[in-house]
């Protein structure tokens, strides 16, 4: 990260225990467009020559998106002090993130589920790529166009997973 003050100040490398990646959604999302009309006029000049102002906003009807994170229990300990309160606090923020901040850009997005594996070991007991491979996300029998969670089935195959990890599911 650099700062572009003084001679290009580096402020360094940040680096912490819990990485997010970009959340994708499981099935094709069709954005639609929809006209808005502005009716507030924010200068002078369009108040004299306009009542009204048209706009466009794009809006998807439905999308379920899934996002993969990873927690480093040894960052954590060595790097940061992140501890198991921390942790809690964490899967209650990202449960919640939604909730307490609605606007009209999110609509009703929210946190369906949080499903988490937890390792024996500090280092873990298996590579993430393995762990994410047991949760499955289908379209349930006879539904074309999702519009809901309750058409999707999710699920983990716990039977898959190796020795010394475990999972909860949240939400």
């Amino acid at each position: 990260m650099t700062t572009f003050v003084k001679n290009n100040l580096n402020c360094g490398q940040i680096r912490g225990p819990v990485q997010l990646g970009f959340a994708r959604s499981v099935d094709p999302i069709v954005p639609q467009e929809v006209t808005i009309t502005r009716v507030a006029i924010t200068t002078e000049a369009d108040a004299e020559k306009k009542g009204t102002e048209m706009g466009r906003k794009y809006i998807v009807p439905y999308a379920l998106y899934r996002c993969e994170g990873y927690v480093s229990a040894n960052l954590a300990r060595k790097v940061t002090g992140f501890s198991e309160d921390d942790l809690k606090l964490l899967w209650q923020a990202i449960l919640n993130m939604f909730e307490n901040d609605r606007s009209a850009a999110r609509g009703k997005m929210a946190v369906r589920e949080l499903i988490v594996f937890r390792h024996d070991s500090e280092l873990g007991c298996a590579p993430a790529w393995k762990l994410f491979g047991t949760v499955s996300v289908t379209r349930k029998d006879g539904v074309i166009s999702p519009r809901a969670y309750g058409d999707y089935a999710v699920t983990v195959d716990e039977t898959a997973l190796p020795a010394g990890v475990t999972c909860t599911r949240m939400g």
